[in-house]
């Protein structure tokens, strides 16, 4: 059977003629609604003055659930119109906007997306949409004054404009070709196909030379060319296919060149490849080594064993009050009496036997190692629905990811119901009709179940927060069975919350006090602080008991972002994270995302991805997958199921990565390990293709010693003892662990 999957990559058009693009970083900004702001003779002498290069609320505002207009007065020069051999429109790229928009310039719209509150159907973000709006030549204008309004609707936490500048441009004949790939990678198969789809958004076609070229990243051979002169470009695309290694990375390279005008197209792009080898048919085991739980707790633990099914399991040396479950192979019961246990986990199957050490550890401290498993929001968002949170949570065992020690199920937002009983209690909504019987059937599977709330009135969602309830929810929450709460500061904290004390010890309060209506519960249940790292929570969140921070606000499936919060925001953070206690950069932004019913592939590039988990396997972070597991492709699998890059996450010795190389676009992170190995995170930050010396950073590495073994984590093989040069592709990494 064969898995298909698309990943849609709009050509990066380099006319040979074109001038640059017009670049908007700032605009004018103020709140409220007026239509009249449109227009262009609307004064906005008093309005501030914002960047649009990042959300409002990193610059200091917080504008939640209400209209916000944007203003500029742009001279676009007529020499971007004369340089173009179509003269047809003006593209204006406005990037993304959170959450819904209308444009206009000069007083007539441009272009809208999303639905603001008093349209048909309601409001609808659709915030991650790349705003592209045509606007006819003659309507600018040219070498004078134009106006440009936005209108734009914030539905909740973050809101704003953000871009890397909006960008006014002149397409060119080619501007208007459009090059997707699309990848059928077939099951057990070596070889790939990518089919190369080149078509035309203009209402003129065009002809073309049409080269496309794939090239081995790492030696730099080309591996195929294919040339085709005379290609007609219109709606109905030219598709020609390319296979390639899907063990190798490759890059493929299509130029389409207009051999009348001389204007030129390019898009690169780099198919999906597995770098992970398939699992063994005999048992493996691929969890963590240690397991907490507090004396009288719940144990909930399914054993991560990996192999071919139907499999047998034995546990040796569990404590009085503990059991096993011989045929889906999960531990449960409880002890009251603390101490170490070390047990014998055994998994037999038709190909073979295995057996783990393991430590089962009943004591104070639990999360020992950082949590692995799902959330809802990154692909459902307020959408999510408890069939939609069943789906997941079987294809987490279907799938096999339960064999590779992911195990907790959490809801996010949009769960509660709009009012609590008349005894106070918090309620479910319609959407999860029998949340105890999901908890309980969770838990019989070995799995934990994670639910969502805020210490406001609110949520970020505007559905029922804790404030005034805490002790109440916290013992609602442990008769559901809810092993998980993520408590999230947005509706404390935002304009329709009570909150007004910036001091330190308001920061801390709310959480101290759900920390010790939690902790009073006969169950363990993680507690996750969701407050984007204000006041340096990392600095207190052990001391209201809570077992991961975040340490920054919310990712999205851009470099842009990947970049700043894994590399800019975490360096200093590693004296802080040990075990039961962890910083948290936010959840998993790997297969399809969405944020809403509409779910695409994640933006990121499979080198981006491969950055990805790798860095946050070396931060010690959270490993909570974003995407809709029952939509999840084999390339994604292969990033989250390799045993040898989760055991890095999962060190029992807990410590962060710190960074110890910061040389331009280079970054080396080092973690030290349990075994006295240590663990390299060897990145390209760069946009070009780059070898990097390895002797160059020995010193700054501490390496006096020749190592005994390196090993790429990836490719789970060892590398050369006298390797002494890494190529590395852009955005990507080469995770080594290095034994002396």
């Amino acid at each position: 059977m064969k898995k298909l999957f698309s990943i849609f990559a709009l050509a990066t058009s380099l006319a040979v003629q074109a001038q640059e693009p017009l670049v908007i970083r700032e605009m004018k900004m103020q709140q409220g609604d007026n239509m009249a702001w449109k227009e262009m003779k609307a004064d906005d002498s008093q309005w501030k003055t914002i960047s649009v290069t990042s959300n409002w609320d990193n610059q200091g505002y917080r504008m939640d659930d209400t209209f916000v207009w944007f203003r500029k007065t742009i001279r676009i020069p007529k020499s971007m119109l004369d340089k173009s051999d179509q003269k047809g429109d003006v593209l204006f790229d406005l990037g993304e906007i959170d959450d819904a928009d209308e444009a206009f310039l000069n007083g007539k719209r441009i272009g809208k997306t999303g639905r603001f509150p008093s349209d048909e159907g309601g409001y609808s973000s659709n915030w991650s949409a790349r705003r592209h709006y045509h606007v006819a030549a003659n309507q600018i204008n040219w070498d004078g004054d134009n106006v440009l309004a936005i209108r734009v609707y914030n539905g909740g936490y973050p809101g704003g404009i953000v871009s890397q500048g909006l960008r006014i441009s002149v397409p060119n004949s080619m501007n208007s070709v459009d090059t997707r790939f699309s990848e059928t990678l077939p099951e057990g198969k070596k070889l790939a196909d990518c089919k190369v789809s080149i078509a035309n958004r203009s209402t003129q076609s065009v002809k073309a030379d049409v080269e496309i070229t794939a090239t081995n990243l790492e030696t730099g051979k080309v591996l195929n060319r294919v040339t085709k002169r005379g290609v007609t470009l219109g709606k109905k695309p030219y598709e020609s296919v390319v296979q390639y290694d899907r063990q190798q990375m490759v890059r493929l390279d299509v130029t389409c060149r207009n051999a009348k005008s001389g204007a030129t197209t390019t898009s690169t792009h780099i198919p999906k490849y597995i770098l992970t080898p398939d699992a063994p048919a005999t048992p493996r085991y691929n969890g963590p080594l240690v397991f907490g739980v507090r004396p009288g707790s719940p144990v909930i633990f399914r054993l991560p064993f990996s192999g071919e099914r139907p499999m047998k399991y034995t546990v040796k040396g569990l404590p009085d009050g503990v059991t096993y479950d011989a045929d889906k192979g999960t531990l449960s019961g409880k002890t009251d009496i603390p101490g170490d246990y070390r047990l014998t986990l055994i998994a037999e199957n038709a190909k073979g036997k295995t057996e783990q050490t393991f430590t089962l550890k009943v004591g104070g401290t639990i999360g020992l190692t950082p949590p692995m498993g799902w959330n809802s929001w990154n692909c459902w968002g307020l959408s999510v629905s408890q069939e939609r949170v069943l789906s997941s949570a079987r294809a987490l065992i279907d799938k096999g990811l339960a064999d590779y020690g992911y195990s907790y199920i959490n809801i996010d937002d949009a769960w509660e119901a709009a009012e609590r009983n008349a005894d106070g209690s918090i309620a479910c909504n319609e959407k999860f009709p029998d949340i105890k019987g999901l908890a309980d059937w969770l838990h019989s599977e070995g799995l934990k179940m994670g639910i969502y709330s805020s210490p406001g009135d609110y949520t970020c969602g505007r559905y029922l927060g804790s404030i005034d309830h805490e002790q109440q929810d916290a013992q609602t929450y442990n008769e559901w069975g809810v092993d998980y709460l993520k408590y999230d500061w947005c509706g404390y904290g935002s304009e329709f919350g009570r909150y007004n004390d910036h001091s330190h010890a308001g920061y801390i309060a709310p959480y101290a006090l759900m920390g010790r209506f939690l902790r009073q519960q006969p169950r363990d249940i993680f507690y996750s602080l969701c407050q984007y790292g204000m006041d340096d929570v990392w600095k207190w969140g052990e001391f209201v008991d809570a077992n991961s921070w975040r340490t920054t606000g919310d990712i999205t499936d851009t470099w842009q972002s990947l970049y700043d919060i894994g590399f800019n925001r975490q360096p200093e953070l590693y004296p802080y994270a040990k075990p039961g206690h962890w910083n948290d950069p936010d959840m998993l932004i790997v297969g399809k995302v969405g944020w809403s019913d509409r779910l695409r592939d994640s933006r990121l590039t499979p080198d981006e991805q491969y950055t990805h988990i790798s860095l946050w396997s070396l931060l010690a972070s959270n490993m909570l997958i974003g995407c809709d597991i029952a939509q999840m492709d084999e390339f994604t699998r292969s990033l989250l199921c390799n045993n040898e890059v989760n055991a890095i996450n999962q060190d029992i010795l807990g410590a962060q990565a710190k960074r110890v190389v910061l040389d331009g676009e280079v970054q080396i992170w080092m973690r030290d390990l349990a075994d006295g190995s240590k663990a390299l995170g060897v990145f390209n930050l760069g946009t070009e293709l780059l070898t990097v010396d390895c002797v160059k950073y020995a010193g700054q590495l501490g390496i006096i010693h020749r190592p005994s073994q390196v090993r790429d984590l990836w490719r789970q093989k060892d590398l050369p003892l006298n390797t002494t040069s890494l190529v590395i592709p852009a955005h990507g990494v080469k995770l080594l662990k290095v034994r002396f």
